[in-house]
């Protein structure tokens, strides 16, 4: 456990994991809840949390990080959590919040991770934040809503297809929805984690199945909606509608990475990315699916803090 003095009255506590919570003020007053795990002197890395989801991972075993000698850095996106909300926000309105994270830490740069729902955030930073954002990999993203030449749905389970065309056809009025399940996942997240197992199938399965990953699964998304499903809410709709910057405009390595298997994002999207995004790789992984992003993380985090070739031949 390790502490960090910090100025202008921002709250910090040490956490009995090995991670340190505070909260830094965005540029507009809001404020965003951080966390951080791994080696504090190691190679600084943003974690991009799933939808929905928060900045508790999951995320490797902290021994993980300090043997890769990783300092590990998330955060809730506006609304999830302890982190306040921006109304009718873009995706790429998150590179001013990493931007912020990071110069408040003092990081002339780092690298970037965003897995599913963060995987398009992650694309944002690469974008607007070329300076910064050395190296970026974005797990098992989807492709904007209105991407020419991809059939947006195809491989896509039904009840995920269901979601998106709502969002796409009743924007905020699907928003009632979202929060009566909310509602329940926030008064028995462990039952949420045991209908989505009961869902999964195959590779999925075996991920979620693991003890360990349940206990993050149920932390993560019992703190999403702490106060209500307003991140959840924003991220659909930011998903459906234009990301707010061109893909093209990424310079800096980007590592795409998706299961071949996977129902909740299909690896068409993935493909298609790297199709678009100058200087990027794209792994699809047969046999894995949508939770075997986070088998992978060691090797992202590896191929973010070290230039070395990508870890897949």
């Amino acid at each position: 456990m390790r502490t960090r003095s910090v100025t202008s009255g921002l709250g910090i506590a040490a956490n009995g994991g090995g991670s340190l919570t505070f909260v830094v003020p965005a540029a507009d007053g809001r404020e965003l809840a951080v966390e951080e795990w791994g080696e504090p002197a190691g190679h600084p890395v943003f974690l991009l949390h799933g939808t929905p989801g928060s900045r508790l991972g999951p995320i490797p075993r902290p021994m993980v990080l300090y043997q890769l000698g990783i300092r590990l850095i998330s955060f809730d996106r506006p609304g999830y959590g302890r982190s306040d909300r921006r109304i009718g926000r873009a995706v790429g309105d998150i590179a001013a919040d990493v931007r912020r994270i990071a110069d408040f830490l003092e990081l002339p740069e780092f690298g970037v991770l965003g897995r599913s729902g963060g995987g398009p955030h992650a694309l944002a930073c690469a974008a607007l934040l070329p300076g910064r954002a050395r190296r970026v990999a974005a797990l098992v993203a989807l492709a904007p809503a209105q991407a020419e030449g991809l059939d947006w749905f195809e491989g896509m389970a039904p009840s995920n297809t269901r979601e998106y065309l709502a969002v796409r056809r009743q924007g905020e009025l699907v928003s009632a929805r979202l929060r009566s399940v909310a509602d329940r996942i926030r008064a028995n997240p462990a039952q949420h984690v045991a209908n989505l197992y009961a869902e999964l199938t195959g590779s999925d399965r075996r991920v979620v199945g693991d003890g360990g990953m349940r206990r993050m699964l149920l932390e993560t998304f019992q703190e999403a909606f702490r106060t209500s499903a307003d991140g959840w809410i924003d991220d659909l709709l930011a998903f459906c509608a234009p990301w707010g910057f061109d893909l093209g405009d990424i310079v800096v390595p980007t590592m795409l990475w998706h299961g071949a298997n996977d129902t909740f994002s299909p690896a068409g999207h993935s493909r298609w990315l790297a199709d678009r995004i100058p200087n990027s790789t794209v792994v699809v992984q047969p046999g894995s699916a949508h939770f075997g992003a986070f088998n992978v993380l060691p090797d992202m985090l590896t191929w973010l803090a070290h230039p070395v070739e990508a870890p897949w031949p």
